[in-house]
């Protein structure tokens, strides 16, 4: 009997050491130009017409921070940034003209080295071939919404449907049949959408036909008040150049049955002709309702789709040892300043959503409204999750402690920011530091050499630029000071 007992003990105790030594798998979901606009757990005037329930299933069970900022807001960059934790001129890839140097330490490469195994789907948007993965299945470049061809460990092959539907699809089928069911896994399900052209599922066609959608109160902004550099976008919903972004397209790409619906779809509503006739605001305010739908309708799939690894993880009895994080590239403009685009760093394109859930560790319904986090601490985030070492020259830091509200006294108050891609699309090259607070912008090229800065309490929108004002004085030389500092601790030469 006594034995028995201490057999029943020791095993009992084998199964709690083995339960408290097992880590956290890593689920890492991740959008292209999702703003914080259009995420419902995020608030605003959008919230009620088109919700995001299964993404608010992840802040309600977990944490949503307000002010998670990029470093570089565009594509390419931002990702290179996540890979390697370490600002753009020192992980080779400023914009999104360059290629990513796979030779270099990533994130990946830590965790395959710590016995998780590795895998990414869908978006990867740095030219060459992902490594540090056991597993990839990525779109070449920036993909198609219907029948993608994925990269699969280096092989192409062809998928009919929606994209969205199907970066989850092979998603949940590595996640099914990973070949090291007992080693932790670190997934990068990473989609196309919400990124234009907006082209939505099949299903979603004619989601928010009824509807008129809420204009943003600067979707005429006029650009004064501030330097010169805003003006020059061009990026803009009443741009003549963009009708062609802001339309559906249909090609040889297509099935049969995918073009018999768009010809019904397109036919009697007569688009072109109808915008051809429309001019000034009435032009602007129609190619917005366009623009606005099929984007929200892009949303949509995602959010369909994140509700649906969601349930997958829940039908394993994996959702208690996961780790569930939510973000994009960067943010977007939604209309805002007469803008569809990201690059710059005013508001809806610096900040970028992140959620996140860790079921025992994160306390459920958190809100961070003041920690500046930035996409610059998710490799340190994904090792320390990990339990592995996080190497000095990462430049970011672990988000672990903030996640357990034990944010340290240490953390960073201010944020450097740099956009290298000088011209592109009408946006010069700059870069700034903020507080969370303010907001310093420097734009040092010669057509410009000026500077902004904004009070974002006072002027949530950025409408009045208030460098060289006596009464911030005091602000402006502190950032400016911010800015030096940041520069030289982050090596930035140019």
């Amino acid at each position: 009997m006594k034995t028995l007992l201490h057999t029943f003990w020791f095993f009992t105790l084998t199964l709690v050491v083995s339960k408290a030594e097992q880590r956290a798998n890593i689920l890492f979901l991740f959008t292209d130009d999702h703003a914080t606009q259009a995420l419902s757990a995020y608030g605003g005037p959008l919230a009620k017409i088109a919700p995001t329930p299964n993404l608010d299933r992840i802040a309600k069970e977990g944490i949503l921070f307000r002010k998670c900022y990029v470093t570089n807001s565009i594509c390419g960059p931002s990702r290179a940034v996540i890979q390697t934790g370490k600002y753009s001129h020192l992980n080779g890839f400023r914009n999104n003209g360059d290629t990513f140097d796979g030779s270099q330490p990533t994130a990946p490469k830590y965790l395959q080295a710590a016995g998780y195994e590795t895998a990414i789907v869908g978006k990867w948007h740095l030219k060459s071939t992902p490594t540090g993965f056991d597993h990839f299945e990525v779109l070449k470049g920036q993909g198609q919404y219907y029948n993608p061809m994925l990269i699969t460990n280096g092989k192409n092959i062809k998928h009919t449907g929606y994209t969205t539907d199907i970066i989850t699809d092979q998603a949940l089928k590595w996640l099914d049949k990973r070949e090291n069911p007992d080693k932790p896994f670190f997934l990068m399900a990473q989609h196309k959408a919400p990124h234009g052209r907006w082209e939505p599922a099949l299903r979603h066609l004619e989601l928010f036909d009824d509807i008129t959608m809420p204009e943003p109160s600067t979707l005429f902004d006029d650009y004064s008040g501030r330097s010169p550099a805003p003006a020059q976008h061009k990026m803009g919903i009443a741009t003549e150049m963009n009708d062609h972004r802001l339309m559906l397209k249909y090609s040889s790409k297509h099935t049969p049955e995918q073009l018999k619906i768009f010809d019904g779809y397109f036919r009697p509503r007569n688009e072109a002709f109808l915008a051809a006739r429309l001019e000034g605001k009435e032009k602007t305010r129609w190619h917005y309702q366009r623009y606005i739908k099929n984007y929200l309708r892009c949303v949509r799939a995602v959010d369909e789709n994140v509700g649906r690894i969601l349930d997958y993880l829940d039908e394993k009895k994996l959702s208690q040892n996961t780790v569930v994080i939510y973000s994009s590239d960067q943010g977007f403009y939604l209309g805002e300043h007469g803008w569809f685009d990201k690059r710059w760093m005013y508001e809806e394109s610096f900040r970028t959503p992140l959620l996140a859930r860790w079921p025992g560790v994160i306390k459920p319904g958190s809100v961070d409204k003041q920690t500046l986090v930035s996409n610059l601490d998710f490799a340190e985030t994904f090792l320390d999750i990990a339990g592995t070492e996080i190497p000095e020259d990462m430049q970011g830091r672990s988000l672990v402690p903030v996640l357990k509200e034990e944010v340290p006294d240490d953390w960073r108050q201010t944020h450097y920011y740099h956009y290298y891609e000088s011209g592109g699309h009408g946006v010069p090259l700059h870069y700034g530091v903020t507080d969370g607070s303010h907001k310093l912008i420097r734009y040092p090229e010669k057509h410009l050499n000026t500077w902004e800065l904004f009070d974002l309490a006072e002027d949530k929108q950025e409408l009045s630029n208030i460098h060289g004002n006596k009464d911030y004085r005091k602000i402006q030389k502190h950032l400016e000071g911010e800015l030096k500092r940041l520069r030289e601790k982050f090596k930035v030469e140019d």
